[in-house]
């Protein structure tokens, strides 16, 4: 409850000191308090200082407040005296004031004065601290002039001994070119130097600054409890509030770290009023961002000097097809810049576009790299082992034998003598299987490798692999008949192989037996022997009774070494297929006969355009190996598929590197049949030596009797020139066999048949190989179809025909045609398609096609003399009135031999 007196109280209006004013005077002063935490935090924060207010009644009866007086630093002043006042009755409730001055005991004074004192001496310690901080600027100011004078002095210095060093190397360099090494180590030794002088001289600058903070005037020490303030004295006296502020609006050089010099601190927290206004903010550059700035400095001087980065020249393998993205990894250039050098080109392609290799190998070019050109066959490249073996390494090896000769001349009969002599026989029980080929162990202790080839198929085939398997040949002529048809044969693929070939003559048991006959019959075939003179070895031999089988087997053995036969077992294996079938049960089965390297069981290989693992190996006696070195021939089980006979086999890394050969060989050969179905006939082979694919023309000759076939090949090579030939591969009497049209498939040979025919076998396969036979039983249609085949070899006569003369008589501007004449022909007529003559004044200025021939709007074929016209010329346009136009075409005139 309240009195009635309190409200009549409350309801008393409030009065100002001064009429319709309203003045409030400062009450609270700020400073800062540092707070100390533990491990060493401290912290500064702003507090707040309220004095009290004294009020007293003056003389007017208004109530004033009692001020006391700020001391004067300059002079120590009097302490001034209060006016008396009077005192007023006081009403029932009035303020109680505070005693004056003059109602203060002696001891209330004595302790007001020391506060005064005090605070006097502080204020006597902030202005010494002014003065010290000035001072410092100044010298702060002062040395950091006098480091920036020496700073550009010494950059100044650097750059003069810069620019004398490369003057002198200039001049060095222009004079003595040959002592370009002598240059770059004094270059060296000079570059040193400056480094070690500026490391000196920085060690000697550091030392310098240090000392210069130290001696700056340090302030006076304060006292620990000396105010900040008068008024905080006067708080403190008389028992004022501190109030603590959230955070410091300065830092005063009393809340610092005392280990610090103050002159090397930098201003730690957020930006104040104070700092922002103040000239020194009390930072200064480190020495290692003094270096820092001038090493940045002197790399933009000598930035334009320093050579660009050298750029790295690669060389791109490239395919027929290859992407940009692709392309610009290979070349490590950016995707963008070459489709810049595309748009150069005048092609328009993205990132994810192919291009051909001649646009990229513009492309290469052009950004200074070099290119590798690469096609699908590449993938064969280095599968046969390219690496040249080292001498050491070679081991000497068995010659590889390959018997051939005539039917009947006891060929069979040697293999079987030869066989029976081998030693292993009776150990291994018999030879239990014919696989094609086979090792013969001599009890000399020389081994030879023998070839089964019927039909000399797979030697033909292994020739026109490049595939030379057989190392010597042996030529069985009988003595009683001499050289027969397939002898001849026989001597044609020895020579193609360019083999040394052994004469066996056999049948020495005979009666008729007369070996001088068959040696003079070498020699129509230019086989001459030792006993003529020659290099053929001839061996008189009885398959019958087994005699002179030790002295073929002598001449063997002298002729491997004389080719010294050596081989690295040390290595992949590498091969070649003498035969190869599908067996019921074991599946592809070849017949391997392994030329350098050891095949092992396990490996992978490639032979043609199949590929396996080889799973088993077999020799010719039916047993199991683990592995077969050089000159050896086993069966080889694994194949996905039959191969042909004379493939080579080759061992490779991995499944993949052989699936990948062996669909490119299957791809080939897919191309190579396509290609084969267009050969066909002769009119076909005389339309491609029409088109000069061809200089020599093969053919192979069958006759009835010799001396027709004697009369042909004569013929035919009368009819050679400096230009075109007759390639007679082969000449034989009888019937054609399927050895011929090997032959003529493998060589892209025709034959001819003079009063001959083909066997059913050989019938087949030609039509199935696409080998053309030709029948003649007159000798002169012969020789007309060979000349005409030869004769379409020959390049065609170019001959020129006159048509007619027309003159210019008006000329016309047609829009997207250009200029056309309006010509009158005055002689002759004028062909649409010809050539064409531009005369002036009788003075051939332009030749070349005719672009138009019209008359009024319409495209004609012709225009004849007395007719009007209008022509235009191809990619030319500078004709004149008056010019004369000569027209006519040119005529190819087929060669024909004399």
């Amino acid at each position: 409850m309240t009195s009635s007196k309190d409200t009549k109280q409350s309801k008393k209006p409030l009065t100002l000191s001064r009429p319709n004013s309203l003045e409030l005077k400062k009450t609270v002063e700020t400073g800062q308090v540092k707070q100390s935490f533990s491990h060493g935090r401290s912290k500064s924060v702003t507090v707040e200082v309220k004095r009290s207010r004294t009020f007293e009644r003056g003389e007017s009866g208004r109530m004033a407040e009692v001020t006391t007086p700020e001391p004067e630093l300059t002079e120590k002043p009097e302490p001034k005296q209060a006016a008396p006042v009077k005192k007023a009755p006081a009403p029932k409730k009035a303020f109680k004031p505070k005693p004056t001055q003059d109602s203060l005991t002696n001891a209330e004074k004595a302790k007001r004065m020391q506060v005064l004192a005090a605070a006097r001496e502080a204020e006597e310690v902030k202005r010494q601290s002014a003065e010290a901080e000035r001072i410092r600027q100044e010298e702060d100011a002062r040395r950091k002039a006098e480091i920036k004078a020496e700073e550009e002095a010494r950059f100044k210095a650097d750059e003069a001994e810069r620019v004398k060093q490369e003057q002198e190397a200039a001049r060095i360099e222009n004079a003595k070119s040959s002592m370009e090494k002598a240059e770059d180590e004094a270059k060296a030794a000079a570059r040193a130097t400056t480094e070690a002088r500026k490391k000196r001289e920085a060690a000697e600058r550091a030392p310098e600054r240090r000392p210069a903070r130290q001696d700056k005037p340090k302030p006076k020490k304060k006292p620990a409890a000396a105010p900040t303030s008068v008024g905080d004295a006067i708080a403190q006296e008389l028992g004022g509030r501190v109030k603590q502020g959230n955070k410091p609006s300065f830092t005063p050089k009393q809340a610092t770290d005392k280990n610090q010099p103050a002159g090397d601190r930098r201003n730690k927290g957020k930006l104040t009023i104070s700092s922002a206004t103040s000239d020194n903010d009390g930072r200064q550059r480190s020495l290692a961002s003094v270096k820092r700035r001038r090493q940045k400095k002197l790399q933009q001087e000598r930035g334009g000097n320093r050579a660009a980065p050298m750029k790295v020249l690669r060389e791109v393998t490239l395919p027929e097809t290859i992407t940009v993205q692709e392309l610009g990894n290979r070349m490590a250039e950016r995707a963008t810049d070459v489709i810049k050098e595309l748009m150069k080109l005048g092609v328009m392609a993205t990132i994810n576009q192919t291009i051909d290799a001649d646009t990229a190998e513009l492309v290469i070019t052009e950004l200074g790299h070099t290119f590798k050109r690469v096609t699908d066959a590449d993938v064969e490249q280095g599968i046969l082992g390219t690496d040249i073996d080292e001498d050491s390494a070679m081991e000497n090896r068995s010659p590889v034998v390959t018997i051939m000769g005539h039917v009947d001349h006891g060929k069979t009969s040697l293999l079987d003598a030869i066989r029976s002599a081998d030693v292993v026989r009776g150990e291994a029980g018999g030879i239990t299987q014919h696989i094609g080929a086979y090792q013969v162990n001599l009890e000399s202790g020389n081994k030879i490798t023998f070839l089964d080839t019927p039909g000399h198929a797979a030697f033909t085939e292994m020739r026109l692999r490049g595939a030379t398997v057989t190392d010597i040949v042996v030529l069985v002529v009988a003595a009683d008949d001499g050289i027969m048809e397939q002898t001849v044969e026989a001597i044609n693929h020895a020579k193609a192989s360019s083999a040394p070939i052994i004469v066996a003559i056999n049948k020495m048991d005979k009666p008729g037996a007369n070996a001088d006959r068959v040696k003079q019959e070498l020699l129509q075939h230019e086989l001459v022997v030792e006993d003529m003179g020659g290099d053929v070895q001839t061996v008189e031999v009885s398959a019958k009774n087994k005699t002179g089988l030790d002295k073929l087997e002598e001449a063997i053995m002298l002729q491997a070494e004389l080719l010294e036969l050596k081989a690295n077992p040390n290595r992949t294996a590498i091969g070649a297929v003498i035969e190869a079938k599908l067996d019921k049960g074991r599946g592809s089965v070849a017949t391997v006969l392994v030329q350098k390297g050891t095949l092992n069981v396990g490996d992978i290989f490639v032979t043609g355009s199949e590929w396996g693992r080889v799973r088993a190996l077999t020799n010719e006696r039916g047993q199991q190996v683990k592995k077969a070195g050089p000159a050896l021939p086993v069966e080889v089980l694994g194949l996905n598929g039959t191969p042909n006979a004379g493939d080579d086999f080759i061992v490779v890394e991995n499944d993949a590197k052989a699936r990948e050969i062996a669909e490119y060989r299957e791809q080939k050969k897919k191309d190579l049949a396509a290609a084969a179905e267009g050969r066909g006939s002769l009119e076909q082979m005389l339309a491609k030596l029409k088109e000069g694919q061809a200089e020599e023309l093969p053919v192979i000759i069958k006759a009835d009797v010799h001396g027709s076939m004697e009369a042909i090949a004569t013929s035919l090579q009368k009819m050679n020139t400096e230009e075109v030939k007759v390639n007679i591969l082969h000449t034989g009497v009888g019937a054609i066999n399927e050895s011929d049209i090997t032959l003529a498939q493998s060589t892209g040979a025709f034959v001819i048949a003079f009063n001959v025919r083909a066997n059913p076998q050989a019938r087949e396969m030609s039509r199935r190989e696409n080998v053309d036979i030709r029948y003649y039983s007159i000798i002169y249609n012969v020789v007309d179809d060979v000349k005409a085949a030869m004769s379409g070899m020959l390049e065609p006569e170019q001959r020129e025909k006159f048509l007619g003369y027309a003159q210019i008589r008006e000329i016309f501007n047609i829009t997207k045609t250009g200029k056309i004449a309006g010509c009158m022909i005055t002689e002759g007529l004028v062909q649409r398609g010809s050539k064409v003559r531009l005369l002036r004044d009788n003075v051939v200025i332009h030749d070349g096609n005719l672009k138009t021939l019209r008359r009024f709007k319409d495209e004609v074929k012709e225009v004849k003399e007395g007719y009007e016209c209008g022509m235009a010329f191809e990619n030319y346009s500078d004709i004149q009135v008056g010019d004369q136009i000569e027209c006519y075409i040119i005529e190819e005139i087929a060669r024909e031999l004399d």
